[in-house]
């Protein structure tokens, strides 16, 4: 009897491991790297001459810098680390420019990522006694630009940033990153001063 239950639980065996191997094979889903990010830190642009000072990260440097007579300038808040950057323009413009044209660029320029945006999440910050008022715009999905963002005093000045990466946008992959950098980007936005 011992030999019998050993036979019948041997083939029971060949049968299972023969039908197991026979399943098609599933390919593992695919990840992404872990990505580790440092602690928030910040240091002060306030450079001579300049018409706003604000915080920024410590990670980051400013680079491209370019300006004109009527201190117009473009340029970009570089993180090496991220292979990202958040292109600035600042221009300042006469109360008719503002009211023609300012605000409704700044909504095509958000907007015009509805194609490819999962959603567009928009908030707003005052600061009536610095004269700080700004739009913060975060698109979800494979837009890309992820974070749009725009200050201004109502009056004559706007500074306008937006988050690039220096690759093929992937919302998945590159989620950890876009939430680090937003943060620093409403520490500039608190932190934002004009100088004039």
């Amino acid at each position: 009897m011992r030999r019998f239950l050993t036979l019948v639980l041997a083939l029971v065996s060949l049968c299972l491991v023969g039908t197991s191997c026979s399943a098609p094979p599933v390919p593992k889903p695919r990840g992404y790297f872990r990505i580790t990010l440092p602690e928030h830190s910040y240091v002060r642009y306030d450079e001579d001459g300049s018409p706003f000072s604000f915080d920024r990260s410590s990670l980051s440097k400013i680079v491209e810098a370019r300006g004109s007579q009527s201190h117009d300038s473009w340029f970009n808040i570089f993180y090496p680390q991220f292979n990202c950057r958040v292109h600035v323009t600042y221009l300042t413009l006469t109360s008719q420019e503002m009211e023609d044209m300012a605000y409704e660029d700044d909504h095509t320029l958000v907007f015009k990522h509805t194609v490819a945006a999962d959603a567009i999440d928009g908030s707003y910050y005052s600061n009536e006694e610095e004269r700080v008022y700004a739009a913060f715009y975060n698109i979800r999905g494979n837009a890309a630009t992820p974070t749009q963002f725009s200050i201004t005093d109502s009056i004559g000045h706007i500074f306008r940033g937006s988050l690039y990466f220096y690759c093929h946008p992937n919302k998945d992959s590159l989620a950890p990153v876009v939430k680090y950098v937003d943060e620093d980007i409403n520490r500039l936005i608190e932190s934002f001063r004009w100088n004039n």
